[in-house]
């Protein structure tokens, strides 16, 4: 085998392994999903090129709105929320804001940052039991059932630890609704999730209200986002919270190694004071 055969046969694999129809770039030219970039300024908006670039194709206004109120209503829930919280201790221990922002996106886990694509997953179970013939009263018991079963007690995208009613949710619901009216979605996931409400009231004999993730599985349901995707945009809304806050904090010019002052107090739960020679003292 030639050089020449080598060469052009490592070409070849590079070009396999790098392939993407994602983006085209030459000198002088981009384009996005075969968009010229050019075209795209300007004229697209944040929401729509989120959409273009995760799924292929532009979306519809009504759908681009719809995928933006998810994004609006997730940025930020205060300083006591894990992922806000390390983007301003991070900040202050020196880290910059780049270093900030990666330290409080990777808390976005399963525990914090998962209760979206788990109730998207959720709905997606109840529809498949739906699409078995099952009717919804029992697809949604069958479903959930078998959740908690697997996953635990704890059910992700209703009731709230520190709203009673999230009025977050409330308003995501009405646009769902609107758009349900007029035909830009179909529905079938916010009647799931009402379904889940209604199970949920009735077994704990109180009402348990969805809350922001299970409003925005909702919405991302609707809109036909994979689950795990659904984790992914919330990050991505997320991140212009834990941007502002990092920002915020290192506004203040402090250096603490957290932003907690020294004389906060705290319950220290480990053995008395010992030595190693035995005694106490």
């Amino acid at each position: 085998m030639t050089n020449e055969t080598k060469n052009a046969d490592l070409a070849a694999l590079c070009a396999d392994y790098w392939s993407t129809s994602i983006i085209d770039i030459h000198p002088g030219s981009i384009a996005v999903r075969g968009y010229p970039i050019q075209e795209l300024i300007g004229r697209v908006s944040f929401p729509q090129m989120i959409w273009l670039m995760l799924r292929g194709e532009l979306p519809g206004d009504d759908e681009a709105a719809l995928l933006e109120a998810a994004l609006v209503a997730s940025v930020d829930h205060g300083p006591h929320a894990p992922s806000i919280a390390i983007s301003r201790m991070a900040t202050s221990c020196g880290l910059p804001l780049n270093g900030a922002m990666a330290s409080a996106l990777n808390a976005l886990d399963d525990v914090h940052g998962g209760a979206g694509q788990q109730a998207v997953e959720l709905y997606a179970s109840i529809a498949a039991l739906l699409d078995a013939g099952r009717t919804l009263d029992e697809a949604v018991e069958t479903g959930v059932d078998a959740f908690i079963a697997e996953h635990g007690k704890y059910l992700p995208g209703f009731g709230h630890r520190f709203h009673p009613v999230d009025p977050r949710a409330r308003r995501l619901l009405e646009m769902v609704d609107a758009r349900v009216e007029s035909g830009v979605i179909g529905g079938r996931y916010a009647l799931i999730a009402r379904g889940v409400e209604a199970l949920l009231k009735k077994r704990k004999d109180k009402p348990v209200p969805m809350n922001i993730d299970g409003v925005t599985a909702v919405i991302y349901a609707e809109l036909g986002f994979a689950p795990e995707l659904a984790r992914g945009v919330f990050c991505l809304s997320r991140a212009v919270g834990i941007l502002a806050h990092a920002w915020e904090q290192r506004g203040r010019g402090e250096r603490n190694k957290g932003p907690m002052p020294r004389q906060m107090a705290y319950a220290y739960t480990g053995p008395a004071r010992r030595h190693l020679d035995g005694t106490q003292r």
